[in-house]
């Protein structure tokens, strides 16, 4: 009933987040002596990932649960595989076109099991289902599919079912719903002071479509509903995964906490009466501990004490037997890498990304090759900005056209109001976990603000949120040609700066070598 994170690197001197990762020393201990029942991985290549996975699966006695928050395929998370744009991609496609955001997500769905089983993962933590109606939500943002609940079941329901070509476990997140908070749970307890019907005819609509798809796990949320349960958050109220997800919504799998060390729940209580009170919740798995050997004494006390009964134990135990079953009973050929990031499967991602593109109707961008020219480019932490490297569009297409790079951060960015030369802006921003807001602050926008009076910036691109581009048309009255992806990585890159310079592919591969198959 436990799963672990771990880092998908080989090594101890590879471990980003020592925090919360263990060495593989321990790890190897735990897995002998705890019966864990899986693994959350994060970090390495695709490629390293099938020695990590066939590793541990080796250390432990019981064939593992190894899951990994996947929800933008597996190369969001280990470089090599298929990356996909945002989920909000296909939200954005559905709102003129559902059928091709539908078969774009059935797609998406079987590509990122296919190339998970090939590395080693077995349970995919996604799709999201959280239906995004507030464009301040910090965290959820674009992990969604949008803000309306119907075409969100529905595109939940078409990976789900791609998925199922498979033998991986799905996951629907984060119930029940987290798409209506201006915080974020990593880091505080959000409040949904919604009434119960409001919940119903929006929040759980795609939570009962994933269900109605046999999507194998819900994860909770770590979120206070007080027209339900105004004491405990989701993850820890019998009334909300018993009630509800059980009996009001009928779902039969697993249901897995989110991580237990997030201060949305870490911060209520100690780490023992969390493990408890998620288990008397109904929680089948508890994700993350703090500490596995602490949360399983815990558990094991209740019910020497009385508090939790054997059957509730058993209840859980045959729901995660019935899941390994699904898993370790089909033969296949899980072991090559030569699965991943194939040709048709880049293709499908060139194509959501074209579909989903925004742009202005006064392109293309005119370049003078004599002016001087400026590349700046702002990320929110350059030491966190993997899509990027010297190699990417994003910096070699202007470099060719004649823009000189600069590269800030969120918080190196007041000083670009001092070059005066012509500029193409490049924003790469968008929500993420543990930030703890959606991008934006009043600071970074008042810096914005007084760039684009001063008249030199000539064209703007943004890759991530839609939220931010509104901003700059509501607030700043765009005028000057500009595009927008949702995408982050280098085909978004090379789709947006081809679509604002008007280049073709032939023009491109004449100027540089050195944009590989982005365009082919």
């Amino acid at each position: 009933m436990i799963v672990v994170r771990t880092s998908g690197y080989l090594f101890d001197h590879q471990i980003r987040y020592p925090v919360w990762e263990a060495s593989n020393y321990q790890l190897s201990n735990w897995l002998e002596t705890l019966n864990l029942g899986g693994i959350i991985l994060l970090g390495g290549s695709a490629a390293e990932l099938l020695l990590r996975t066939k590793q541990l699966q080796q250390w432990s006695k019981n064939p593992l649960f190894i899951a990994a928050d996947i929800e933008e395929g597996v190369g969001q998370r280990f470089s090599g595989a298929t990356w996909f744009p945002p989920p909000m991609a296909l939200g954005e496609i559905a709102k003129y076109d559902l059928p091709l955001a539908i078969k774009y997500a059935y797609k998406m769905g079987e590509v990122t099991a296919k190339e998970a089983l090939a590395i080693g993962i077995n349970w995919i933590l996604s799709p999201i289902v959280d239906v995004n109606n507030n464009p301040d939500n910090p965290v959820i943002n674009i992990r969604s599919f949008g803000d309306n609940s119907k075409a969100v079941g529905e595109l939940a329901k078409a990976f789900i079912e791609g998925a199922k070509n498979y033998p991986a476990l799905t996951t629907a997140k984060h119930f029940p719903g987290h798409g209506d908070t201006n915080n974020d749970s990593h880091l505080d307890l959000p409040i949904i002071s919604h009434h119960n019907e409001r919940l119903e005819q929006l929040e759980l609509v795609p939570f009962q479509a994933a269900i109605n798809a046999n999507v194998d796990s819900v994860m909770t949320a770590h979120l206070l509903i007080n027209a339900w349960d105004k004491d405990n958050p989701a993850t820890l109220s019998k009334t909300i995964l018993t009630g509800k997800l059980r009996e009001k919504l009928g779902f039969k799998g697993l249901i897995v906490t989110d991580a237990l060390i997030m201060g949305g729940v870490g911060k209520l209580a100690n780490s023992q009466e969390i493990a408890v009170k998620a288990v008397e919740a109904g929680a089948d798995i508890l994700l993350m501990p703090d500490d596995p050997e602490i949360a399983i004494n815990a558990v094991y006390d209740a019910v020497e004490t009385g508090r939790l009964t054997t059957e509730r134990i058993d209840e859980s135990l045959q729901r995660i037997w019935q899941a390994k079953q699904k898993l370790f009973n089909h033969q296949q050929d899980n072991s090559s890498i030569y699965q991943l990031s194939q040709k048709e499967d880049r293709e499908i991602v060139k194509n959501v990304l074209r579909s989903s593109l925004k742009h202005s109707d006064n392109l293309p961008l005119k370049v003078n090759i004599e002016t001087p020219k400026r590349n700046l480019i702002v990320v929110d932490d350059i030491l966190n900005a993997d899509f990027l490297d010297r190699q990417m569009p994003a910096f070699t297409i202007p470099n060719l056209l004649g823009y000189q790079l600069q590269l800030v951060d969120q918080n190196t960015f007041n000083h670009v109001l001092e070059d005066d030369r012509e500029t193409l802006l490049q924003i790469f921003l968008r929500g993420n976990p543990f930030r703890g807001s959606a991008g934006f602050n009043e600071i970074s926008k008042n810096l914005y603000y007084k760039l684009l009076k001063k008249s030199i910036v000539k064209a703007l691109i943004i890759y991530g949120s839609p939220y931010i581009l509104d901003w700059f048309q509501t607030e700043m009255s765009l005028d000057i040609p500009w595009v927008f992806s949702y995408g982050q990585m280098a085909e978004s890159q090379g789709i947006a700066c081809q679509k604002l310079f008007n280049l073709s592919v032939s023009e491109l591969n004449a100027m540089s070598h050195n944009l590989g198959d982005v365009f082919i």
